[in-house]
């Protein structure tokens, strides 16, 4: 085995010979994937060389050794693209291709802790070095011309390979990019071996490698600390000409990609054909989705697409999930002869994912769903992680069942033609993931929420920064039974305020999460468990975005302190009748309280009213 371990003062092609004999002669590191995992923290391992070097394959199996996702740029660029790579390059050339690939690499990076296999030109761009140094571990696997050859001699997918003769250009690739190569962290000779026996070289290299160069490494678990933030000044949402994002939920053996953009209502013939070939498509929506033209749009694509394809259109409004509602839609399905390879597309808000998702878990046993939320609130939060049901006159979403999406498409664009209010309640959950896990994520906010609400380019950064938050926990915990419960923040309080309130246009669902995220900060200092400057700063902040943060916010007549503690008490978070909150002990510290004392509960709502 030869391998290299090389200071980032040392990463020249000069060293990089005398590296590879000292890390060959370098005792056995012991390790663990669970070891080297944490090592890793955020960082992805990140393989790079040329066409044939094994990065697929061996990437893979490195990814299933150490329990992370495995991403392949080119798959991710033919996916966002809807064109294979040869017909990149025919159509825009490479130019375009390398400059797509860039924010490509770039984004998959910022997603967390993977195994990312790049194609041979990526790593030639210093932008993308200079990335994956901040952001990842790199991993050149070499191999000689010999090797390289044996293994694309029979592809004709490589456009730079496509034309002449197959050797002289990969070895005139391999001198060009050779030397660059060489700059990664870690060099590993991919050789004609069962790849088993590489990925252990790679996991020993890299291993040694964290060891050595421990500096910036952090567990995604472990919190922030004041020293952290001491002197840190928010960063900015990367915006500029990211135009479309991608996030992986990576559930075992059920993942799938939330894609985040604009005009991607008019590609779903498109991804429908990708995901599912001959299936066919009931459309579920509400009248108001229909009336701002989103039905029609993704109709006609559908369509284009040759794709059979129904619509069910329900009333809009939180009293259409109930029974009724629920109803309406399955005996729709029925009548639209929705098999179970066939696919329901949930096309509107929260009420209308929530409906369609819960009616595609019971028919026929269960159907697939595709969420295409047309809401800022459905686009952050309720779309994604599988959550579905209806409401019962005695509280909210207590009748409903864990049914995953295979794909999710979050168009941007549609929301647009929201009124101001609804993209406001969806900020709400925006701000939730910065107020329960992530300060640094709420410092920017601070700064720009106004570009998140008003459709600025910050827009789809907070979206694809949400999906991702919600998809690491939903990866961890899919059937709320530990972290999962801290998505919850503000929910108890406005769950209970929602149902006081008949579920109506007079309290919006985003409108009493920040209500109830601004009780939570409020009761959690009660308890003594809080800053006051937190709870300060939490509800200035939901009151600079335009959200409500009292009770007496709500309009109209709610009910008194006793009719709210019945509701609050039908909680799904109500555990053999002791009350369950996600309490704080700071921004971004949110954590799961048993055994709330219901006393204190209803002194506070009293003071609070």
């Amino acid at each position: 085995m030869q391998t290299q371990n090389i200071p980032p003062s040392r990463k020249d092609a000069e060293t990089s010979e005398a590296g590879t004999s000292e890390a060959a002669e370098a005792a056995p590191v012991s390790t663990t994937p669970v070891d080297m995992v944490r090592r890793l923290g955020r960082r992805s391992i990140v393989l790079v060389g040329m066409p044939g070097a094994g990065k697929s394959s061996v990437g893979r199996r490195l990814a299933k050794r150490l329990g992370l996702p495995f991403v392949d740029a080119d798959e991710e660029i033919e996916r966002a693209a809807c064109m294979s790579i040869p017909e990149i390059f025919a159509r825009r050339g490479e130019v375009e291709f390398r400059e797509g690939e860039k924010r490509v690499v770039a984004r998959l990076l910022q997603s967390g802790p993977s195994v990312l296999a790049t194609g041979g030109g990526a790593f030639m761009s210093g932008e993308t070095r200079d990335a994956v140094a901040r952001q990842g571990v790199s991993v050149w696997l070499r191999a000689d011309l010999h090797t390289l050859l044996k293994r694309v001699k029979k592809r004709t997918d490589r456009p730079l390979l496509a034309q002449g003769d197959p050797a002289q250009k990969l070895a005139t690739l391999l001198q060009q990019r050779g030397d660059t190569y060489a700059l990664a962290d870690v060099i590993v000779d991919s050789r004609d071996v069962v790849h088993e026996m590489v990925v252990e070289e790679v996991i020993g290299a890299v291993h040694r490698h964290l060891i050595q160069y421990p500096e910036g490494t952090r567990s995604m678990s472990a919190p922030l600390g004041p020293a952290d933030l001491a002197h840190a000044e928010p960063e900015p949402l990367a915006v500029g000409d990211i135009t479309r994002s991608t996030v992986r939920v990576d559930l075992a053996g059920r993942p799938y990609d939330i894609y985040i953009g604009p005009g991607l209502l008019a590609e779903a013939g498109t991804h429908v054909t990708v995901l599912r070939k001959g299936a066919r498509v009931a459309i579920v929506t509400d009248s108001n989705v229909m009336a701002a033209g989103h039905l029609k749009t993704v109709q006609d694509s559908l369509s284009a697409a040759g794709i059979d394809h129904t619509a069910i259109v329900v009333e809009p409004g939180e009293k259409t999930k109930g029974w009724p509602g629920l109803q309406q839609v399955v005996e729709g399905l029925i009548s639209a002869r929705i098999e179970r390879r066939d696919l329901v597309l949930a096309l509107g808000g929260g009420v209308v994912g929530d409906l369609a998702g819960f009616a595609a878990s019971v028919l026929r046993r269960g159907v697939d769903v595709v969420q295409a939320p047309t809401t800022l609130l459905s686009q952050v939060d309720s779309s994604v992680g599988g959550k579905t049901g209806i409401n019962s006159p005695q509280g909210k979403n207590l009748v409903g069942a864990f049914h995953q999406p295979v794909l999710v498409l979050a168009d941007t664009a549609a929301l647009d033609t929201l009124p101001v209010r609804e993209v406001r309640a969806g900020y709400a959950e925006v701000v939730k993931y910065g107020l329960l896990g992530d300060r640094a994520l709420f410092d920017t906010l601070e700064r720009d929420f106004a570009g998140v609400i008003n459709g600025g380019p910050e827009r789809i950064t907070a979206v694809a920064a949400s999906c991702m938050a919600k998809a690491a926990i939903v990866a961890r915990d899919e059937k709320e039974t530990g972290d999962r419960a801290l998505l919850n923040l503000g929910h108890t309080f406005g769950h209970a305020l929602e149902a006081g309130a008949g579920y109506s246009s007079r309290l919006l669902h985003g409108e009493g999460v920040a209500i109830g995220m601004a009780l939570a900060f409020a009761f959690s200092a009660r308890l003594g468990l809080c800053p006051g400057q937190d709870v300060t700063r939490a509800v200035r902040h939901l009151e600079a975005a335009g959200l409500p943060t009292k009770i007496s916010d709500v309009p109209g007549d709610l009910p008194d302190t006793d009719g709210l503690m019945t509701l609050i008490a039908q909680d799904k978070k109500v555990s053999r009748g002791a009350l369950t909150f996600i309490l704080v002990r700071g921004i971004g510290e949110a954590f799961v309280a048993k055994d709330v004392n219901p006393d204190e509960v209803r002194a506070f709502l009293a003071e609070m009213r």
